[in-house]
């Protein structure tokens, strides 16, 4: 039909809806679970500094060595993991496997901050160097307008020099 309406010079119908750039789009459903970014941030923020504390090592070592211990002297019946440990193994990697991209990411947040707290003061900076560039131009001016002022002893040399005419006149008036 469409081919139809070209072939004797008629416009083609596109049948998808037209989209407006004036408007937002409709979401699309998600089948992925929805999460907040920045709370995750600060959830990771907590452990990475849990991670970095010496109460985690020294935790983290006390399970450890009554892991090994339970395994190692514990009746063959009890025990979970023998000799290889490689259930401890398993373990230790699947913690390392979460701690490095925590971590990471807590170091992407904390270098965000910087970038933003260095642009700070880098503003502030450029702020007071302007304020004190300012200040310096003022002061130059003050100086040059001083030198254009009478100063004190300049008025108090002209007064006594106007001091000794008067005095000389008054002396030759008198005589």
């Amino acid at each position: 039909m469409a081919r139809d309406g070209a072939a004797r010079g008629g416009a083609v119908s596109d049948e998808r809806p037209r989209v407006r750039l004036d408007q937002p789009r409709v979401p699309r459903i998600s089948f992925l679970p929805s999460y907040d970014p920045e709370a995750f941030g600060r959830l990771s923020e907590k452990i990475a500094r849990f991670l970095g504390t010496g109460r985690f090592i020294v935790w983290m070592t006390v399970v450890i060595i009554a892991w090994v211990a339970w395994n190692a002297l514990a009746p063959r019946h009890l025990r979970w993991d023998s000799y290889p440990f490689i259930f401890l193994t398993l373990m230790l990697s699947l913690q390392a496997s979460y701690a490095a991209p925590l971590i990471l990411l807590a170091q992407n947040r904390q270098d965000d901050r910087d970038r933003v707290n260095l642009e700070q003061d880098r503003k502030a900076n450029d702020r007071s160097i302007a304020d004190t560039e300012y200040l310096t131009r003022e002061v130059a001016a003050l100086r040059l307008g001083l030198g254009e002022v009478a100063t004190r002893d300049w008025i108090r040399s002209e007064l006594q020099e106007l001091l000794k005419d008067i005095d000389q006149r008054q002396r030759a008036e008198a005589e």
